[in-house]
């Protein structure tokens, strides 16, 4: 069982792959929908990848009906907005697709992110 804290380390080890330790996460957690999986908070570091890392987490709890950990309220928004797709002309869909709690933490990106094959 892969852990936020330990995707949280990959993303910090891999910056060039971060996406990647994202993913294995997104669905790790969906196979095993073990919440002690999310229980143990992960190490702040880039306000970006918090966020995004974070929203991740809520967004999953909620789709599987998982309680959203305490820890997370204490993980802030993204200082600045986050828009992980690089393509400009798919920004404005991103302002209205993101989940909510993409958007709440001003991170923006497509209905279909967490979405896998």
């Amino acid at each position: 069982m892969i852990t936020a804290k330990e995707t949280k380390q990959r993303m910090d080890a891999e910056p060039r792959w971060w996406k990647i330790a994202l993913m294995d996460l997104v669905d790790d957690f969906r196979y095993y929908k073990n919440p002690d999986a999310v229980a143990e908070p992960f190490e702040l570091g880039d306000p970006a990848k918090d966020a995004v890392l974070a929203a991740t987490i809520e967004t999953l709890c909620d789709e599987l009906g998982l309680e959203i950990p305490d820890w997370l309220e204490s993980v802030p928004a993204s200082p600045e907005p986050v828009f992980l797709s690089r393509v400009e002309a798919l920004k404005a869909f991103s302002l209205v697709e993101s989940p909510a709690h993409f958007r709440v933490r001003r991170v923006f990106v497509g209905e279909n992110f967490l979405s896998r094959a």
